[in-house]
């Protein structure tokens, strides 16, 4: 992992452990590529966890937007989620 990428997850918890009651409903939101695999791996990733998920296609069509509602104990699990879709999700763009 990068300094640059050390330093917005540090950021990250700091303002989540500051902002929310843990633990607390989440939102994730990430933009990937168009490709059903892809979707599937983020189904994947949060599979057993009671995560709603939602799925819209860009208007080309070449981008997918994923939302994933999600309970979560701590800033550190919230942080452990955005680095395991990173990490097996390639082109993912996380907001």
């Amino acid at each position: 992992m990068t300094d640059k990428s050390d330093a917005f997850y540090k950021k990250l918890k700091s303002q989540l452990a500051d902002t929310a009651l843990w633990p607390t409903e989440y939102l994730y939101k990430f933009i990937i590529p168009a490709d059903e695999d892809k979707v599937k791996e983020i189904h994947t990733i949060f599979n057993d966890m009671g995560a709603v998920i939602n799925t819209k296609a860009s208007s080309k069509g070449t981008y997918s937007s994923v939302s994933v509602n999600v309970k979560m104990k701590n800033p550190d699990a919230v942080i452990a989620k955005y680095k395991e879709v990173g990490e097996k999700i390639e082109g993912v763009i996380s907001l």
